[in-house]
């Protein structure tokens, strides 16, 4: 039974898919007042599980390609994931029957949102990632399911690029990467039509529930004046690694990402200890004094020590007090198929080998 995204739904979901988003996937306040002024406006948006569609509908991958910082600095026009969906559509001659999101985490779990107001479709419940990954290829529907052989970019000033005859997914991220760049820093996508069949057996399930239900639980929890990071840790299985003061944040934009770190100094049982966070968008690497504690692509989240709000990279500030916590990745991401493509060497961390946090 479809589910029809209500207003109110819209803040919890923001929060909860900024969490996801470990850091990235763009900053989801802006999208979510962009989908709360539609819904406001009459648009109807319903989320579908992945049994609702036959087999043969065909499902549009969207979402945004860019370094997050682009997103608080140059605002979105607010069309370009439906422009890019109406150049897929057009150049492989079939119409979608809903949309999906290629990661949950941030304003991509916006996206298919806003489009889908746009286009009069349902959103699928799940995602590619079950949390946020800066890179294309590092999508579920790309690790299991066929290889990229259309895409289409579209940007703020009515441009769209379309990619075919891609020879696989590592080539369509250095050549979107670059369009990307040339578009100002980010651009709406989309991905060639992906059968529900396929979708079904590839797709991270049930992750804009997730996110919607993450984000009612720190809502609640704040209202009800109780701990709110507790509640996250014992909703999503996670838990506290570290709690600290930021005294550090280094970012640069390069080639298309942000990349950095960030560096807390730590106190109540940390108190004495340092840790440092690598980033390239998303936070990919923990360590506390100088060893390994959580690493891509299981999920690392900055949460603000007394509201729980989590904090996207391109928000955090020297000074701020933050939890760091660490939530399982979903199996699909930890298979040895999946971690050549989303484990930490594959972000040019050949010393590390993946040790999966307890589920």
């Amino acid at each position: 039974m479809m589910y029809c995204l209500k207003e109110s739904d819209l803040q919890p979901l923001s929060i909860g898919a900024a969490l996801l988003g470990t850091g990235g996937g763009g900053n989801p306040y802006i999208g979510m007042l962009r989908a709360r002024e539609m819904i406001r406006g009459g648009a109807k948006v319903e989320i579908a599980s992945l049994d609702e569609l036959p087999d043969d509908a065909w499902v549009g991958r969207v979402g945004s390609i860019g370094a997050p910082v682009v997103g608080i600095e140059k605002l979105s026009e607010g069309g370009e994931c439906f422009r890019a969906l109406r150049a897929i559509e057009e150049a492989a001659g079939v119409r979608m029957s809903a949309l999906i999101a290629a990661e949950i985490g941030g304003a991509n779990a916006m996206a298919p949102i806003i489009t889908a107001a746009k286009a009069g479709l349902p959103v699928i419940d799940g995602d590619g990632m079950g949390r946020a990954f800066p890179e294309v290829q590092m999508t579920t529907f790309s690790i299991y399911g066929p290889q990229a052989s259309l895409t289409a970019l579209a940007d703020d000033k009515g441009n769209v690029v379309l990619l075919r005859e891609l020879q696989d997914s590592r080539w369509l991220e250095r050549f979107a990467r670059t369009v990307a760049v040339d578009m100002g820093g980010g651009a709406g996508a989309a991905g060639a039509p992906l059968s529900m069949e396929v979708v079904r057996i590839t797709a991270v399930p049930d992750t804009v529930t997730l996110a919607l239900k993450i984000g009612e639980t720190v809502l609640d929890a704040r209202q009800k004046r109780l701990n709110v990071i507790e509640r996250v840790v014992d909703l999503t299985a996670g838990r506290i690694f570290f709690t600290g003061k930021i005294t550090d944040v280094r970012r640069e934009l390069t080639g298309g990402f942000a990349r950095g770190h960030a560096l807390l100094s730590g106190f109540d049982q940390w108190s004495g200890s340092e840790a440092r966070i690598a980033i390239q968008n998303e936070n990919l690497v923990l360590w506390i004094d100088g060893e390994p504690a959580i690493m891509v692509p299981d999920l690392i989240m900055n949460l603000e020590i007394d509201t729980g709000e989590p904090i996207t990279t391109e928000m955090l500030r020297f000074g701020q007090r933050v939890a760091v916590i660490g939530m399982p990745a979903h199996p699909l991401m930890k298979s040895d198929r999946a971690l050549e493509v989303v484990g930490p060497q594959a972000f040019g961390y050949p010393e590390l080998t993946f040790t999966p946090l307890a589920a």
